[in-house]
């Protein structure tokens, strides 16, 4: 066997078992609060919101779950938050593609940690830029009051949802909510707020305050059917359009009313009949390095990701440690922008790190992302990149007046901007290859990706010296061996918030996912944001 085959094998050994890890964790993740709240849910005549999706989707269309590991390792104090307790996605309802939001009731009663908050306007926010009609799955105790000061007031916060609400109905924005459960004091806004609303006789309840306040408040004594059940809102202050018996029927009301939805207009991008790649897919398990140091061949990945695995190369003997490349991806036809990972040699003779930007190739990219805006064509990012070149050959060549202008262009871009994150992703080098600062219409990661301002090595020896030399500046020493266990700690703590698990629990992405669906997430984003026609693009001050 071959050095290259026994690399091969070792990639492919390790992204398994990476693989294999996350699907153990979505799995844990999946239970929410636990089987034991899920039986008693059950008991009250409930679905679980994971149930509810289930039954509301059209059983042939997948459903992209968004966040999945939002919370994840998060508020340990209080028993942890799975999936931010809100279950999120992109998933087909009566044919129709759409944002379903649903409360898991497992999770502290469905109450709103910040994270919750963070996902639910996350969601929000895929359908405002898709134009995507969005159902909410109400189930709710309200915000988690030991945490009210970091949810409650802010921009960002709760109240961001209700003003999401309003904007969405004015711009046409289907909004349907059903509420099957709990829903107080300011989360009644959500499903009123909405086009229309549906409630659960005996299970659904929504009133501004419960039986318990308004007892302390004006010393009345109701029970919470009387004060906002069922009956009182559809028959009685017609505060709700649909009265349904159970969760079944008021699920098939749902796929009922999407069904009559109007259409509108598309963004025109185009696609053709998609075709599999011609080299498989599976091969980039064997293809993508174990070791995130070791460089390779990204035009191989790429091979592997687009239809008959046929690109045509913008400018490819120039700024060569960017790829830039037209292609079709499930039919669609879409501009790339990815970080080659070989070493080159320029016209010039001078090496070029793989990985790294220099000024000819954000220079490339650049004129890359003005052409596709004009063209109208999809724009996908893969990411692994260590930064933009550093050092005084780079600073006098203008390292930053290119890097502006492929920032600049990112920034402006009109046309939907995807991004995949596969292995490193540090400091400018995220910005500019469209981080998630910069308006991806979907953002997600491979287990191998890595996100900081700069490499775990890196940054641990810098922390270490700034760290060394504040203590020797108060006249302490510090041996050999203290210094390589401090250096071991700061790297341990950085490694780790360097994972994708560290950024997909704080929605830095929006999915971790097997690299072999990459393409399926990609073209599910595209379908999604040919609901929305683009803008005319303005580049602003670009002098290329």
């Amino acid at each position: 066997m071959t050095k290259k085959e026994l690399d091969h094998n070792r990639n492919e050994d390790s992204m398994k078992l990476l693989i294999s890890q996350l699907r153990r964790y979505e799995e844990k993740i999946s239970v929410g609060g636990g089987l034991k709240r899920i039986e008693k849910l059950h008991k009250q005549g409930k679905l679980t919101a994971r149930e509810r999706i289930k039954q509301l989707i059209d059983p042939d269309q997948p459903f992209l779950e968004i966040g999945i590991f939002a919370g994840y390792e998060m508020y340990t104090e209080y028993g942890g938050c799975p999936a931010g307790g809100v279950v999120a996605g992109i998933g087909y309802v009566s044919g129709r593609q759409c944002v379903i939001v649903a409360n898991d009731a497992t999770v502290k009663a469905g109450a709103w940690f910040p994270i919750t908050g963070k996902k639910n306007l996350r969601a929000q926010e895929i359908a405002m830029e898709n134009r995507l009609p969005i159902i909410y799955l109400v189930d709710s105790a309200g915000i988690f009051l030991p945490m009210q000061d970091e949810i409650f007031a802010d921009k960002e916060h709760f109240g961001r949802i209700f003003r999401n609400n309003a904007r969405m109905s004015s711009e046409g924005i289907p909004q349907l909510a059903a509420i099957m459960g709990s829903c107080v004091a300011g989360g009644a806004y959500l499903p009123i707020m909405s086009d229309e609303a549906l409630i659960v006789d005996g299970t659904g309840s929504i009133f501004l305050a419960g039986p318990y306040l308004v007892k302390a408040a004006i010393g009345e004594d109701v029970d919470s059917e009387t004060l906002g059940g069922a009956t009182t809102q559809s028959e009685i202050s017609g505060v709700t359009d649909y009265k349904v018996p159970d969760d079944a029927t008021c699920l098939q009301t749902i796929r009922g009313l999407m069904d009559k939805i109007g259409h509108f207009d598309k963004a025109g991008f185009d696609r053709i009949t998609p075709k599999s790649p011609a080299k498989p897919t599976e091969e980039i398990l064997r293809i993508f390095p174990d070791d995130p140091g070791k460089p390779y061949a990204t035009k191989d990945i790429l091979e592997r990701l687009v239809d008959d695995s046929e690109l045509i190369y913008y400018k490819d003997s120039y700024g060569q440690t960017i790829i830039c490349a037209y292609a079709r991806i499930d039919g669609w036809s879409v501009g790339i922008v990815a970080n080659n990972r070989e070493v080159v040699r320029t016209a010039k003779g001078e090496m070029q790190f793989g990985g790294v930007i220099y000024s000819d190739s954000a220079d490339k990219a650049t004129r890359f992302i003005l052409n596709c805006n004009q063209k109208k064509i999809p724009l996908v990012f893969l990411h692994d990149v260590t930064g933009f070149m550093v050092g005084s050959r780079s600073e006098h060549g203008g390292i930053i007046k290119d890097g502006a202008k492929m920032v600049n262009a990112v920034s402006n871009s009109t046309v939907p901007k995807f991004t995949v994150i596969m292995g490193n992703s540090y400091g400018a080098g995220n910005y500019a290859m469209c981080g998630k600062a910069y308006d991806p219409r979907l953002i997600v990661a491979w287990p191998t990706a890595r996100i900081a301002v700069m490499g775990g090595a890196q940054a641990a020896k810098t922390l270490l010296q700034i760290q060394v030399s504040g203590r020797k500046a108060k006249g302490e020493e510090i041996s050999a061996e203290e210094e390589a266990q401090l250096l071991s700690k700061i790297q341990d703590r950085y490694d780790h918030q360097t994972s994708p698990y560290y950024g997909a629990a704080r929605l830095w992405v929006d999915a971790i996912i097997d690299p072999r669906e990459t393409r399926q997430w990609i073209s599910a984003g595209i379908q999604a944001a040919e609901n929305a026609p683009v803008a005319r693009f303005n580049p602003g001050v670009i002098q290329t």
